[in-house]
């Protein structure tokens, strides 16, 4: 939105001329949602609390979480809201790719709202029923999925970029869909299966959003991408001012979700994040690089996986609790520990992530 106005203000004053440069609004993208966020956090919390919107403890996880109950949930609402606002202000709207990823993020939250409102304000444990909510995940990704695919016209939106080899792309044809619905739905249950602690999921996910904006970044640029043997994907540069917005929303969150926590993120944060960290892979057309960088989301997810499976073939449980932070809690971890542990492992992943850029 400043982008069109700064072109026509230019002819006045030619300083608005640096609104042009993407690395320019991506700085002022963080600094708009981070501002957001923290100026109406507070608001948000309080306002949460007034209308009684506690998160709801199970009972049989360890008993230092029995206190959280009553905690505000679904603040993720703050962090779209900043993401969006800052989103729409700094970015080029003409770009299609910029309203893909907002329409799977939107959609996303819908989903996760409604589930959260369920459980905290209709007091229905079950949330929205697990089919419903699959069928409605499945309807945003799919559809974003066949857009992305019906809208590429290089050739190279359409390939999977195998990471340290420098020419080897494979081609997926129709099976694309396929790979883009799966990341993008993916993505989007593995972050939620992390929200379990304070400020656990949060960090990761501003995390591996910053390197997918890096990415965004250079392959939407020829030279760049020429240089790095990359993909070229003209206008995927754009969603860098997005993955900033969306790190400046998460570290302002993350100032009220730090341990102990005044506010959760809740579905509506969750399932939205992990959506939009997923669609921007698929675009970026760094999918395997996406699935090291997020090492700790897809832990997370195997875990579960792997202790419902054992518990259904052979009656016994694998780890003392699933999804896996909950493991180390209850051998004697405390949360922070655990926390920032998992932060840890996500720096060196993201790290290595953007070190197969060059590694080919």
């Amino acid at each position: 939105m400043l982008l069109w106005l700064s072109d026509y203000l230019v002819q006045y004053f030619t300083a608005f001329g640096v609104v042009k440069y993407l690395t320019f609004r991506a700085i002022l993208g963080v600094l708009t949602s981070l501002g957001i966020s923290l100026v109406f956090g507070p608001a948000m919390i309080r306002r949460l609390n007034n209308l009684q919107i506690g998160q709801s403890i199970r009972t049989d996880g360890p008993q230092s979480h029995l206190s959280k109950s009553g905690t505000p949930t679904m603040g993720g609402a703050l962090i779209l809201m900043s993401i969006f606002a800052s989103t729409l202000l700094w970015s080029d709207l003409s770009n299609h790719y910029v309203w893909v990823v907002l329409a799977v993020t939107l959609a996303f939250g819908v989903v996760g709202w409604v589930d959260d409102y369920r459980k905290v304000v209709e007091k229905n444990s079950r949330g929205l029923p697990a089919r419903w909510k699959y069928f409605w995940q499945s309807a945003a990704g799919l559809g974003a999925a066949i857009f992305l695919y019906q809208s590429g016209s290089s050739g190279a939106e359409n390939e999977l970029i195998v990471p340290f080899f420098k020419e080897v792309a494979m081609p997926l044809g129709v099976f694309y869909v396929v790979l883009a619905y799966l990341v993008i739905v993916g993505s989007s249950n593995a972050v939620n299966l992390t929200d379990g602690l304070d400020g656990l999921a949060i960090m990761p996910t501003v995390l591996v959003g910053g390197a997918l904006g890096v990415i965004a970044y250079l392959v939407g640029n020829v030279q760049f991408a020429d240089y790095l043997h990359i993909p070229y994907v003209e206008g995927a540069g754009e969603l860098g001012v997005f993955c900033a917005a969306l790190g400046g929303a998460g570290l302002g969150f993350l100032w009220f979700n730090t341990y102990p926590a005044q506010v959760f993120m809740g579905d509506v944060g969750a399932l939205a994040l992990g959506a939009a960290l997923g669609v921007i892979a698929v675009i970026v057309r760094h999918e395997i690089v996406f699935f090291i960088m997020s090492g700790v989301f897809v832990l997370e997810t195997v875990s579960v996986i792997i202790q419902v499976a054992s518990f259904k073939l052979t009656g016994r449980r694998i780890f003392r609790m699933a999804p896996i932070h909950h493991h180390f809690e209850l051998k004697g971890w405390p949360e922070p520990r655990v926390i920032v542990r998992f932060w840890i492992i996500t720096v060196i992943l993201v790290l290595f992530g953007l070190a197969t850029l060059k590694l080919r």
